[in-house]
């Protein structure tokens, strides 16, 4: 399989993402070159700044992000993994959420301060991957956040810089290959599931939309990112999701059509407009739904809200998301720990990548957080 571009490659020659920000210090440099050689802004981005990069990150924004990397920095296992023990430790779905908050903040993902922390990370998914089935994991959830945690570091991780020599030939995939991998276990899987989608275990005959969307969010990215994924498997997906979404807005857990809790809503609208489907009315019933209830709470699954809510709000209804951020920017200041992690029922390092991306839209460098 043919590596994709790095980083410091030109972006107008990427597949699948031709703006795709890049790491702060970079963008920051070619900036001050455009202005001390004559150049006309324009020719550095095609984009003004602030449609590209959004207004100026909020000072609390900054504070609580960076005390949330630097405590996951200071808890990366040796090998380079979080909430799992040992090299093939099966968290590998914290550890790719953990690996996108490095990723989300604009540094460099190569050379940058926590670099190193970033090769490990996804190291340690490699290395646990399956190679014979491609599963990411103990679980279709782990599955599904390592694989879009493994989209979002393709083209931005040099491959040439991965490995260190320790490990066997053998094991040393490129992160296109075991992107590849993963989807072809959850495409495999999908096809013996009645529902055409997903639950725990890959063998799984029966669905839910939570699942269903850690998956499908997966694929997206992978296919955003230039990975194959056959476009039947992704229409298959979406229908299943447009199987569940009442007129109203709600979407059901599993086996019906509406009811479920706002989380739900959340990951349908999510993927209706990651996956190209703005135009179905399912999408506007979602996002009606979260736009009229902008100030609601969930009872259960707080981290899990915030971070789909943030990206089906910041997609579908973008002031929406504008006043809904300054009130979770308040609240995760206020519940950050002295030691920088956020305490849920799943863990620290679970808290703390998932506070962290549900803040990361003040950024947007991740490519799936793209408008």
């Amino acid at each position: 399989m043919q590596r994709r571009l790095t980083s410091f490659e030109s972006a107008q020659n990427r597949k699948c993402c031709p703006h795709r920000p890049l790491p702060r210090s970079i963008g920051l440099t070619l900036l001050i070159l455009s202005f001390g050689l004559g150049l006309p802004a324009t020719q550095v981005a095609a984009q003004g700044p602030a449609l590209r990069f959004g207004e100026k990150v909020p000072t609390d924004v900054e504070v609580v992000y960076q005390r949330g990397l630097q405590y996951l920095a200071q808890t990366q296992t040796e090998y380079g993994s979080w909430g799992g023990a040992g090299r093939a430790g099966g968290e590998h779905g914290i550890t790719g959420m953990c690996l996108m908050a490095f990723l989300a903040s604009g540094e460099d993902p190569n050379f940058g301060r926590y670099s190193s922390n970033i090769r490990r990370a996804v190291r340690s998914m490699i290395l646990g991957q399956d190679a014979r089935t491609g599963y990411l994991g103990n679980s279709m959830y782990h599955h599904g956040f390592a694989m879009l945690g493994l989209a979002e570091a393709y083209g931005a991780v040099d491959d040439s810089l991965l490995w260190d020599g320790s490990e066997p030939a053998a094991n040393r995939r490129t992160i296109g290959e075991a992107l590849d991998l993963a989807v072809r276990r959850a495409v495999t899987s999908q096809k013996h599931n009645q529902w055409g989608a997903w639950r725990y275990s890959p063998e799984s005959t029966d669905a839910d939309t939570s699942v269903a969307g850690a998956i499908t969010m997966g694929l997206l990215a992978a296919r955003n990112a230039g990975i194959e994924v056959p476009d039947d498997s992704l229409d298959k997906a979406l229908n299943y999701f447009k199987s569940h979404t009442a007129d109203g807005g709600t979407v059901a857990y599993s086996g019906g059509v509406g009811g479920g809790s706002e989380n739900m809503t959340c990951i349908a609208a999510l993927v209706y407009s990651v996956g190209r489907k703005r135009d179905w009315p399912q999408f506007k019933a979602t996002v009606g739904n979260l736009s009229r209830n902008l100030q609601s709470t969930t009872n259960g699954y707080e981290f899990y809200n915030r971070y789909y809510k943030a990206q089906a709000l910041f997609q579908g209804n973008f002031d929406g998301w504008s006043r809904w951020n300054q009130l979770t920017i308040r609240v995760l200041k206020a519940k950050q720990g002295a030691d920088g992690s956020f305490e849920s029922s799943h863990g620290k390092a679970y808290g703390t990548a998932m506070s962290l991306l549900a803040l990361a839209l003040n950024y947007r460098f991740l490519p799936i957080y793209e408008r």
